[in-house]
């Protein structure tokens, strides 16, 4: 049975064809039940317990070309493949798509074929399987294209080999978790040093949205130096870091020693950052907390336990703000819903920070009150004891999380000249981030 990393890591793992270890992370229990949030294809987990990661074993799918031919009237190319089914594929798509050097610049993996040379209603004069079971095709003006079965067989249209592509390239599938998850836990320099230990880290930072790092040295500079191992820091108006101490004259509420509700970071920013870290140089005498919660996790509850208060929270635009000097001056304007969702009506993003929620609220008066009612059912959704995970970081200790999805907040705390707290952060986007997890996977497999 594979373990509760192992499940996770596995569509991250698909090509591998040997155990990959994960033993750096500690993580929890199988959980011990599994539930299916309509209409979502996100999966809740209550993940407790601790142990080490174990490693999966996968196997390697192999496609062969048995017969090909095209279909004129419909205007697609028929795969049939050794071990059974059909693909169908457009002529159009196969055109666009071939793989000569005269079409595709192959050390950039970027197409050289121009829209306005492609003919969007050519035809197939010729098509036929190869002896190393490639799809040859030749066009009317006598160009051949030659496609990879294995390359082929991914880009299928069906909407599994869709499903599946998109899961691979993307990591969409999430773990649900309320106050009784164990966060997953790996070794700083692990991290630094070794792939498979930094790919298992940003697969659980994908499926999870936490990820806690201990370990490393308690001075400045190292939420810097893990960025590197991914690539570059973001930069924003606070720096490309910043520190969290308690400031005179504080340009930001994080900075302060007073508590502060659970919140995503810079909403006031049209494209907020992806991922935060924040590391522990020293901690305060007393209190200074943290929490974090699952935004996905509560947001689907209010979908079910008050789907007015989530339509509300999914549609109606309201306006962010942050205004002060530090990196720059700056003076910041956004319009975000609280809940951003996609297409299929999956949650994808939480945009909430009360500090920078503007007193201008862009609303007719009618949706005022609604608007209000809402956030406020959500609010106390997020703030129940059964969805709050409660740590606190001890200095060496950094935590890595998804700033699109994870609400933080931390308690009020008393700092003295010799016990003061003080947190470096950074961010970077989800971008990066997913180049380093593919790359990794990569190298890894």
């Amino acid at each position: 049975m594979l373990s509760t990393l192992a499940r996770i890591t596995r569509p991250a793992l698909q090509r591998c064809t040997s155990s990959v270890a994960c033993q750096t992370i500690r993580f929890c229990r199988r959980p011990e039940k599994v539930l299916h949030p309509p209409p979502t294809r996100l999966t809740f987990v209550q993940l407790r317990g601790q142990q080490t990661l174990g490693s999966a074993s996968l196997s390697v799918a192999s496609h062969s070309v048995r017969h090909a031919r095209a279909l004129d009237e419909e205007r697609l190319g028929e795969v049939e493949w050794e071990d059974g089914g059909q693909s169908l594929y457009p002529f159009t798509w196969l055109r666009d798509n071939c793989q000569c050097s005269l079409c595709t610049l192959q050390s950039a993996q970027a197409r050289k074929l121009l829209m306005s040379d492609l003919d969007v209603h050519t035809d197939i004069d010729v098509v036929e399987v190869t002896n190393d079971s490639k799809l040859s095709i030749v066009w009317p003006d006598q160009h051949t294209s030659v496609f990879d079965a294995e390359w082929l067989k991914k880009r299928s249209f069906s909407l599994e080999a869709r499903q599946a592509m998109q899961e691979e390239l993307f990591l969409n599938e999430r773990y649900y978790w309320d106050s009784k998850l164990r966060i997953p836990t790996a070794n700083y320099q692990d991290i630094l040093n070794d792939d498979k230990a930094a790919l298992a880290w940003l697969v659980a930072l994908r499926r999870i949205g936490i990820v806690y790092l201990k370990g490393a040295p308690a001075e400045q500079g190292h939420v810097a130096r893990l960025a590197e191992r991914i690539g570059y820091l973001r930069l924003t108006f606070y720096g490309h870091t910043w520190q969290v101490v308690d400031k005179y004259m504080a340009n930001n509420v994080a900075y302060t020693s007073g508590n502060l509700s659970l919140h995503t970071d810079y909403p006031a920013l049209h494209f907020a950052p992806g991922v935060q870290f924040l590391h522990c140089v020293s901690q305060a005498e007393e209190g200074g907390d943290s929490e974090v919660v699952d935004g996905f996790h509560t947001a689907e509850q209010l979908r079910r336990e008050d789907p007015e208060a989530f339509h509300t929270l999914a549609s109606l635009l309201v306006d962010f703000t942050d205004t002060g000097t530090d990196y720059c001056d700056f003076m910041l304007q956004s319009k975000k819903s609280i809940i951003d969702i996609n297409e299929q009506g999956q949650v994808v993003r939480i945009n909430y920070n009360n500090a920078t929620r503007d007193s201008v609220l862009d609303l007719p008066l009618h949706q005022v009150q609604p608007f209000y009612r809402a956030l406020k059912a959500y609010v106390n959704i997020m703030k129940r004891p059964e969805n709050v995970v409660t740590y606190k970081m001890e200095p060496g200790d950094m935590v890595t999380f998804d700033n699109w999805r994870l609400l933080h907040g931390r308690k009020s705390y008393v700092s003295k000249p010799d016990k003061v707290r003080h947190l470096e952060g950074a961010y970077l986007d989800w971008d990066e981030v997913m180049s380093r997890l593919r790359i990794l996977r990569n190298a890894v497999n």
